[in-house]
């Protein structure tokens, strides 16, 4: 009976022989909740592993042959270029992406304009200098990358392969090696289907959208053409690069600027009795570094959890989320030691949340402990940076502490005008980075810095983070979003009408009338009530979603503002 299931599911969504009717990852995503619901030394278990690993191999086939373009056109947002594996992002499409950034460096021998952004004066230089290519989890990761070590090395271009690693630790390497620029190929948090390609150039920081335009106009061109580029690889133009020790190098040269002294934490971790680490790696790239960042020490105090490799992430959304974080705050409730720091980290690395296994701390919260932490506790001086959706906790810390802010748009390389002024630089969706690092959000900092904040100080993150609210206040952030079939242009002329909602305009929040006091418009629009309170709608910039942002001064008044957001986008006609 189980096998039968599994063959009806393959015909309900494969048409044979043809793979732009197929829809894989349907057919994937219930072989693995049939996989969930079985023992794991069971027979049916073992049957829907080898329903998934046939599944895989009809996308592999789909990776290699498709030569169809993108069912979506090319386009980098905010972090890069995302699409479903097979259908928008196969060998083909990469291939004339990451030639579309080899026509980019060519033309600066003709026209300097980007040069400045680049960090890379000539194409001679980036052959010389090179690119650092890293990939996440995702399937078909390793042989996209070989395609784009392919095109690189046939146009003369040096690489430094990091095979399977994080976006910090690739950031990192541009950095200490000195390279031209980067190629990621992850979609960061996204789902299981989806790939991804991001590219930083020589500041490893994202690209600003003046490159991110030129890579997707050269990239569309390309694809319209419809001609495979003639490649000639040149395999002794490859070198080994091992990300993390590049990574380890940078935040000891970055010691004291960020005063984070990483050996020295890493020993007093392995030295103290009194604490256990708790990591959740989701099936990512952390898993391939974690130990070596602990210092490859034994230690029944480091807890790795979803540490095996599984670009289905065992049939879970893999990202730092509430959800996913209840296997961490359940097993640190049930350890002995009084210090306890638990994490969850993304597919990439580059976003993280916490917990002390009592009170869930995310980057909202914890962008603002990080900043009075290397002001207060480590004598550092500067600025904070948070992107306009951001909780305002560390606007109240930074005025408390008679220190600027600087408030820009949501994406991280729009901290790029800050980088090295800002002591943190933070969003919500749990980026971070601190002065002296990269220019790229990157979880590993995050957890050194709060693994020093709860040896340091000897107390646990939740006890830290009530300190600091009994001096500066309490703020209760939140987020939502609903899915819209309406995008690029005919949604924002449908988001046009929150322009209704101005200054003075009154609210119902929870069954209490509020009034706007201010009004933001610098990614869209962000309401300020006038008990502080706001709420704030925006497009999202990777996905056919619309995302709410909320921030109360309670815990309770989350809700009302979640129905006011909602309220709204069915006032304009979007729900």
């Amino acid at each position: 009976m189980f096998s039968k299931n599994i063959d009806l599911l393959f015909k309900e969504h494969l048409s044979p022989n043809n793979h732009a009717a197929s829809d894989y990852f349907s057919l994937i995503k219930k072989l693995v909740g049939l996989k969930n619901n079985e023992a794991p030394d069971s027979a049916e278990f073992h049957q829907a592993n080898e329903a998934i690993a046939r599944a895989y191999g009809l996308v592999e086939d789909e990776i290699r042959t498709n030569t169809n373009p993108p069912s979506k056109e090319v386009s980098f947002g905010t972090s890069g270029w995302r699409g479903i594996i097979g259908k928008d992002i196969s060998l083909y499409t990469v291939s004339l992406v990451t030639q579309g950034i080899v026509a980019m460096y060519r033309n600066l021998d003709q026209d300097k304009t980007l040069a400045p952004a680049l960090g890379v004066s000539s194409f001679s230089e980036a052959q010389q200098r090179g690119a650092v290519l890293g990939f996440d989890n995702r399937f078909g990761g390793r042989l996209m990358a070989q395609r784009v070590i392919e095109v690189l090395t046939s146009n003369g271009i040096t690489v430094h392969y990091a095979h399977e690693a994080t976006t910090g630790t690739l950031s990192a390497a541009v950095l200490i090696l000195q390279a031209a620029f980067s190629i990621n190929l992850t979609p960061s948090h996204n789902p299981l289907e989806y790939a991804g390609f991001k590219f930083n150039a020589a500041d490893a920081g994202p690209a600003a959208s003046e490159i991110t335009n030129r890579i997707t106009e050269n990239a569309r061109q390309l694809i319209a053409a419809g001609k495979n580029p003639i490649l000639s690889p040149d395999p002794t133009q490859v070198q080994q690069c091992d990300a993390l020790a590049c990574w380890q190098e940078l935040v000891a040269r970055g010691a004291s600027r960020h005063g984070l002294n990483y050996r020295e934490i890493i020993a007093a971790f392995h030295s103290a009795k009194d604490c256990v680490v708790a990591v959740d790696c989701v099936h990512g790239a952390s898993r391939v570094h974690m130990r070596g960042l602990f210092g490859n020490q034994p230690s029944e105090r480091l807890l790795l959890f979803r540490e095996q490799a599984d670009p289905t992430f065992g049939g879970v959304a893999p990202e730092p989320s509430s959800t996913n974080m209840q296997q961490v705050m359940t097993t640190l409730q049930q350890r002995p030691e009084p210090l306890k720091l638990g994490v969850i980290i993304d597919p990439d690395a580059d976003r993280i949340r916490f917990t002390d296994g009592t009170v869930e701390i995310d980057m909202n919260l914890f962008g603002g402990m990080a900043f009075h932490y290397l002001h207060e506790k480590k004598g550092k001086h500067g600025l904070v940076a948070k992107t306009v959706a951001t909780s305002n906790f560390a606007n109240a810390i930074a005025k408390g502490l008679h220190e600027e802010i600087f408030e820009p748009k949501v994406g991280f390389k729009e901290f790029k005008p800050v980088i090295g002024k800002a002591l943190v630089c933070f969003e919500e969706s749990d980026g971070i980075s601190v002065v002296g690092h990269t220019p790229e959000k990157d979880a590993y900092i995050g957890l050194i810095l709060a693994l020093d904040m709860m040896l340091s100080l000897k107390k646990n993150l939740g006890e830290y983070l009530s300190e600091i609210q009994a001096e500066y206040g309490y703020y209760y952030p939140g987020k939502g979003g609903v899915e819209v079939s309406r995008q690029g242009k005919a949604l924002l002329d449908t988001l046009a009408g929150l322009e209704k909602y101005g200054v003075g305009t009154v609210l119902d929040i929870g069954g209490e009338p509020k009034k706007i006091t201010e009004v933001i418009t610098i990614d869209g629009r962000k309401m300020i009530l006038e008990d502080n309170s706001w709420l704030m709608i925006r497009p999202s910039g990777t996905e056919p979603k619309v995302r709410f942002y909320v921030e109360a001064r309670s815990e309770a008044g989350k809700d009302g503002l979640f129905a006011a957001a909602k309220g709204m986008l069915g006032e304009i006609g979007l729900l």
